[in-house]
Formats: structure tokens, C-alpha cells, sequence
């Protein structure tokens, strides 16, 4: 029998999944979140969910908040079933799915007077922020806030209807000041190197537009820790909602399926007061740096390294691609040789064994993730998770053969189709763009890295112009998977 998730269904469902232990009528908001996709259900609201099992902070509940467009679906879906969500924990040996509730509520996209009214709570203390490593308005270029862009012009130019996560919180706290409210800490859960200060600099950069004293009070006053976030966390298709249906008898309309690792290290900075997340297993540090150093350069590198290769050979998954030997050597050599040595040493942990955890999780047969899902957004994410070791490996005269490799199977799969010929619908907000160039580096490999948003100075390297140059041609002349062979076979 299948039971649809809502509030008066949870105790039929406690017979197949783990229910919330706690009343929903004893949660009250603390916390205010942009972004309520797959990612920060599995994440942020487990670790909350968790908590408030434990029974304790139970004035931290969340209140989602849309900006995009496309979040009212998510709105809808979530309001449906009380904003409770089936989370499913998928491992080899066994699977296991429980129900969390910490989300009480969920604004409306395009209604900025509610969402600034609950900024301006004295009961929201902390505003959080899922909106993927490209939502930030960052210039690749420069690495620094973009203030020249189209949204954050519009914002500038009428402060009290924003339409940017940062207008908002810009408003939310222009409202806090005029009434003496203390601020709240503005807390980044994105993918994003040193997340809390891009943060800042997006804010005040805003806010700077068109009031600098107001921008040097947020500087001052307003807390920005940042943090390392991680669990594997594919998309939701009908696969997932039929798998839910069928082994715990729950519908489902927005179920998240994840891996059973999750890890959440945070600088602890919160004026206003923060949840005991130190008891549901968030490490609590004075400089988060050196964990997402590893993060995004072993595994969110280590995403990257295998997508192109797998996509490149029509490999669907990211398991069937770590059974790929040829996918599984490739990850182990430029991980081995080039980007763990780049790593700096990290506090109580081996890189080698930190490694070997990664192979576990990239090859769990119950994931579900997507090799597409991988290669998605190459533009945004290939400037934080690549470029950075090939710069240290060049630096220090380092091996950079394989990086230059993953470059040129991305620029080859930019190209638009795989090696067996098939369509390669568009996967980067810059498909347009992509594509355009990878057909002028087919001619001419240099014309690829004369992007200088995604390349910087290590795109003008004589050393790695001829490093990639000597890949490209030879991905294009004996194909992706030859290539691969060679380099792995290649003295190290």
C-alpha cells in the first residue's frame, strides 16, 4: 500500500521509513533558507532534522524562501506534503529512507515584501544559502564580485523590490538596522572556495552601489563564516519516486535520494546564536580552509576528472564509469600525481586515505548519479575545481599532463556530441559560448584558452599551451578512451 506523504500519514509510514520524533507544533523559525533544492534537504535540513530528534533547539526550524522562477515548483510540491521530505539513503548493502520536517514554511518567488518582512524577524538569527557555485556574480576573470551584472544593476537601482538572494538579504538587513535589530549570520552552504567571504563581497559589493556607508556596516557587523559541505546528491527523476513507491510504499512528489556519507565543517562565527549542530556531528573549526581545499580539489576535482571521459564513451552513470578501468586509472593517476600532492596538509586527516573514501562513494552502485550531472556547468566549475592545481603544478614544476587531458576531453565534449556520434544536449549556462570555441579549437587548441574567465594566467602558460595543444589533437586524432590509455600508461 502506498501512503502519500503528508503530516496525517506519518504514523502509517513510520512502518517503512524513520519519522520525525519530534511535534511540528514545537518548532518555531530560526533559520531562513534560499535555495531549497536536493542538495540542502540532504544536507542542512538532515543535520537539523537530526537535532531536533535529539530533542533540542527546537526555535531553528527553517523557512525556505524561492527567488527563481522555477523554485515555485519546488514550493508547490513541498506545500502539498506539509513541507516534509522523503529523504532516501542509497548504499550497497542496503537502503533506508526517513521523513524529515525541520522546514516549517516556504516563501513565494517574487514575493520580496514577505521575504524581507521575515529578514527582518528578530526571530531569524541565521540566513542560509544554497544557489550552486555560479549564482554568486562573480567575475572568473578577476575571481572577484561582478557588480556590472544585468541582476545586480536592477537590484541597485531599486533596493526595495530586489530580485537577487543578495538584494534581499541586503534589504532584510537595511530593515534590521533601522529598527536596532541585531544582524543575522549570513551562512553559504555552496560548493564555492572560501563561500562566506565570496558571500560578504557580494552583499557589500551590492550594497556599496548605492549606499557605502551601509556596505561598511554590513563589513563590520554582519557575520559570514564559511564552511565545507559535502554529500553526493544526484537529481530526482521518476526512477527515484518509483523506487520510493515501490521498496517503502511512499509518494512522494519531490523525494531526495543521497549517498549515507555527509560531512559539514564550519568556522564558528554566529553573533546572533547558532543551533548545537556539534552534537548531530558538524565539526566546529577556526579556519575552514584546508577542508575545502580537499573537498573541492579531491572529490569535486575528482568529478571532474571522470565526467568528460565517461560522457565522451556514453556512460550514464558515475558507478559504471568507476567500473570503467580505463575511467577508474585515469582518476587514480591525475588525483595521485598532480592534485593531491598540490593539497596542503589537512588537520587529523590522511589525503591518501581521504582519497580512498572518495573511490567508495564515486562507485556505490545505488547512487544513481549521473556522468550528465557531472560534466553540468563545466564553465563555472572548471575555474574552482581544475585551473587551481594546474596553476600550483606550474608553479612549482609539477606534472600537468593529465589536467591538460581533462581540459581537452571538456573542451572535446563542448563540442557537442559524444564519440559515437550522439547529441549533446546543452549542459552549461554557457553551452552557446562553449561550443562556439571548441569548434575553433579543433583548428586551433589555443583558441580554448584564450577564455581567460575560466583559464587566467594559466591559459597564457607556454607550458601548458603546449601540454593541452598535444592532448586536444590527440583526443580528436585517436579518440578520448586512446588517450586516456596512453597518458595512464605514461612513466609517472
Amino acid at each position: 500500500m502506498t501512503h502519500e506523504l503528508c503530516l496525517d500519514n506519518l504514523n502509517a509510514i513510520s512502518a517503512s521509513a524513520a519519522v520525525p520524533k519530534y511535534q511540528r507544533s514545537q518548532l518555531s523559525p530560526g533559520i531562513l533558507h534560499f535555495g531549497v533544492g536536493n542538495f540542502h534537504r540532504a544536507h542542512q535540513a538532515c543535520y537539523l532534522n537530526a537535532l531536533f530528534n535529539s530533542g533540542r533547539d527546537h526555535d531553528w526550524a527553517i523557512v525556505g524562501a524561492g527567488v527563481m522562477a522555477s523554485d515555485e515548483h519546488m514550493r508547490l510540491a513541498l506545500s502539498r506534503q506539509d513541507y516534509l521530505s522523503t529523504v532516501v539513503e542509497m548504499e550497497a548493502e542496503a537502503n533506508s529512507a526517513e521523513v524529515t520536517g525541520a522546514m516549517i514554511d516556504f516563501l513565494a518567488p517574487g514575493n520580496s515584501r514577505a521575504v524581507i518582512e521575515n529578514l527582518a524577524d528578530p526571530a531569524i538569527r541565521i540566513v542560509s544559502l544554497t544557489i550552486t557555485e555560479g549564482g554568486y556574480f562573480i567575475d572568473p576573470a578577476s575571481g572577484k564580485f561582478d557588480p556590472e551584472a544585468l541582476a545586480i544593476q536592477a537590484d541597485a537601482a531599486h533596493p526595495d523590490q530586489p530580485g537577487t538572494v543578495f538584494g534581499l538579504i541586503a534589504a532584510g538587513l537595511r530593515r534590521r538596522r533601522e529598527a536596532g535589530t541585531p544582524p543575522f549570520t549570513v551562512m553559504s552552504c555552496d560548493n564555492v572556495p572560501h563561500n562566506g567571504v565570496v558571500t560578504r563581497n557580494a552583499v557589500t559589493g551590492l550594497a556599496r552601489l548605492t549606499d557605502p556607508d551601509f556596505a561598511d556596516w554590513i563589513a563590520n557587523e554582519v557575520s559570514f563564516p564559511n564552511g565545507m559541505v559535502d554529500r553526493i546528491t544526484p537529481a530526482t527523476s521518476d526512477r527515484e519516486r518509483e523506487i520510493l513507491r515501490r521498496d517503502f510504499g511512499i509518494a512522494d512528489a519531490s523525494p531526495v535520494f543521497c549517498e549515507g556519507f555527509t560531512q559539514w565543517v564550519l568556522e564558528d562565527n554566529f553573533p546572533t546564536g547558532r543551533p548545537r549542530l556539534e552534537h548531530v556531528g558538524v565539526q566546529f573549526v577556526p579556519d575552514v580552509t584546508p577542508y575545502e581545499n580537499m573537498k573541492i580539489r579531491i572529490l569535486n576535482g575528482g568529478h571532474a576528472v571522470i565526467a568528460y571521459l565517461a560522457g565522451l564513451q556514453d556512460i550514464h552513470f558515475a558507478h559504471e564509469a568507476m567500473a570503467n578501468p580505463l575511467v577508474k586509472g585515469f582518476l587514480d593517476k591525475v588525483e595521485l600525481e598532480e592534485i593531491i600532492p598540490m593539497v596542503p596538509p589537512v588537520p587529523d586527516t590522511d589525503l591518501k586515505d581521504y582519497f580512498d573514501l572518495i573511490v567508495r562513494r564515486f562507485s556505490n552502485p545505488k547512487i544513481g548519479d549521473t556522468v550528465r550531472r557531472l560534466c553540468l556547468d563545466g564553465s563555472n566549475r572548471q575555474p574552482k575545481f581544475i585551473v587551481p592545481s594546474i596553476a600550483d603544478n606550474l608553479a612549482s614544476d609539477g606534472p600537468i599532463e593529465g589536467l591538460a587531458l581533462e581540459s581537452a576531453l571538456w573542451c572535446r565534449y563542448c563540442h557537442g556530441s559524444t564519440e559515437s556520434g550522439a547529441v549533446i544536449e546543452p549542459n552549461d549556462p554557457d553551452w552557446e559560448r562553449l561550443t562556439r570555441m571548441a569548434g575553433l579549437a579543433r583548428q586551433d587548441p589555443l583558441a580554448w584558452l584564450s577564455m581567460h574567465d575560466i583559464y587566467g594566467d594559466v591559459g597564457t602558460s607556454p607550458r601548458f599551451k603546449a601540454a593541452f595543444t598535444s592532448a586536444l589533437q590527440a583526443v580528436w586524432r585517436d579518440g578520448a578512451a586512446a588517450s586516456a590509455a596512453r597518458y595512464i600508461g605514461s612513466a609517472g
